[in-house]
């Protein structure tokens, strides 16, 4: 049976950066994974804002980790190549009722800590942001906002763990937890593994993974975001994430700019049972359009290329994130209900859980040889033609475009098969390299794509899904008897 010092559930954002704080030392540490990728839950389907603070509850979880989250971000980008913009965001009021809220946030962000708040008039809002609606009466400015990619974060994160030595188990599912004299058992398919310290940071699944152990004191209940993505023809409509006033479920709607050159606009907030449920809706996508086109009244719909939805893990009651030990199970700790700003928190909810686990009596020995840095991938079509000259001299495969919307080359596909963190799924690798994220929506390059899936891994091309759970592409081979040879 193996055995480890400390075992994380869950490789989402929270468990990734855990993951990699933990790396720092010597220690025999796990993640396991239910799903075929890290960033599979909450975090693929995330508005990759780095909050500046001034929206949460003085004195919460939330409140103090995006605090401490937001000011580490920069540093924690440049380490692991992952892009990262300090535009500042704003809070915009549409109506007089609502111009009340953007003092309110002011000074409840100024309480946090949080500083370069501005409130600004209607002037100034609209020579920074001219595409805002003109009867706009003013605008909330927080400068030390930012945005970044979310996915490409958890996935630098996991990277560099594992780089350190950590070990990632994909595509295993935790389906008990027995309590050994203290250890723990975690029992997964075909096998179980103990492990001393369990960390708990399983998004969705959060209750029912600290259930397996005890009463958790806490519910997951799902919240659904829907999204409109817009073509890279709308790049510069807005140039820094732009809020409507908040509202008791959520920080309102966001027209944003992405890491990418994309504009997105979203998402509205409702409760739902289903964990499951990322389907899209008429009426929930409505609700975004007509709130982001009173935003910014020339948001092009035509340009519109794909909608989507993510779940956010809601904990209650507490309406706050869950951090910390598990009452009455000593070496079991929770890191549940990370909801925004769980994106920006997550690096800080990583360094007070490592404390919490030494206060416990975790022994955390500083790995002389750990590396703090992580070379992201070449993204072949940001680079300057000179660059991508030189790419193509060393290496003809980076001349052969196979994602004509994107840019995305076949050496940048076979690089991302490559990496310390196993690339299993077509969703992955769109992650990876944004194959098939543009105008066709994989449309032309997915064929040409599984070949070279299939080729590199070895693996036949129905075997290959889209994002595991068996959403295969191709779902039979014809061989020539069946019709589908040269000959006929």
């Amino acid at each position: 049976m193996s055995s480890y010092d400390v075992a994380i559930i869950g490789a989402g954002i929270s468990g990734s950066a855990i993951a990699r704080e933990l790396s720092k030392y010597e220690l025999n540490t796990v993640v396991i994974e239910a799903e075929d990728d890290v960033a599979s839950g909450t975090t693929k389907a995330n508005t990759a804002i780095v909050h500046a603070g001034y929206d949460a509850v003085p004195g919460s979880w939330k409140a103090r980790m995006n605090l401490v989250g937001s000011r580490m971000y920069e540093m924690l980008c440049a380490d692991l190549d992952v892009p990262y913009h300090r535009t500042g965001t704003l809070v915009v009021a549409l109506e007089r009722d609502q111009a009340p809220l953007l003092e309110e946030l002011r000074e409840r962000g100024e309480v946090n800590g949080v500083e370069g708040l501005e409130l600004l008039d209607k002037g100034r809002l609209l020579e920074m942001e001219p595409n805002i609606n003109p009867e706009a009466l003013g605008a909330l400015y927080a400068s030390t906002g930012a945005y970044t990619c979310p996915w490409e974060m958890s996935i630098a994160l996991m990277e560099n763990a594992v780089e350190n030595g950590t070990e990632l188990l994909l595509g295993e599912k935790v389906l008990d937890i027995e309590e050994e004299g203290g250890h723990f058992g975690l029992v997964l398919k075909d096998r179980t593994i103990r492990s001393k310290y369990v960390v708990n940071a399983a998004g969705l699944s959060a209750d029912k993974v600290a259930s397996m152990v005890g009463d958790p004191g806490f519910r997951i209940a799902p919240r659904r975001g829907e999204y409109w993505l817009f073509d890279k023809n709308t790049e510069g409509l807005v140039t820094r994430p732009v809020f409507t006033a908040p509202t008791p479920l959520s920080k309102g709607v966001v027209i944003t700019p992405t890491a990418d050159g994309n504009i997105m606009a979203g998402p509205n907030a409702e409760n739902i049972d289903d964990p499951s449920d990322v389907s899209t809706t008429q009426q929930g996508l409505d609700k975004v359009w007509n709130d982001a086109v009173k935003l910014v009244p020339s948001l092009p719909r035509r340009s519109a290329i794909t909608n989507f939805a993510g779940l956010r893990a809601a904990a209650s009651p507490q309406a706050d994130f869950v951090i910390g030990p598990m009452q009455g199970h000593f070496g079991f700790f929770n890191t549940a209900g990370i909801e925004s700003p769980g994106l920006t928190a997550a690096p800080a909810i990583a360094a007070a859980l490592t404390g919490m686990l030494k206060d416990a009596g975790l022994a955390l020995e500083k790995k002389r040889s750990w590396k703090p840095k992580r070379k992201g991938l070449v993204h072949f079509a940001g680079l300057s033609r000179q660059e991508q000259d030189r790419l193509v001299m060393e290496d003809h495969r980076y001349g052969h475009v196979i994602c004509r919307c994107e840019t995305v080359t076949e050496a940048e596909i076979i690089e991302a098969l490559r990496r310390p963190v196993p690339c299993r799924t077509m969703d992955g690798l769109k992650r990876r390299t944004r194959l098939g994220a543009g105008r066709c929506q994989s449309g032309f390059c997915s064929p040409r794509a599984l070949g070279i899936v299939a080729r590199e891994l070895g693996v036949t091309v129905d075997s290959i899904s889209k994002n595991g759970d068996g959403s295969f592409y191709v779902t039979g081979l014809l061989d020539g008897a069946e019709g589908g040879g040269l000959d006929d």
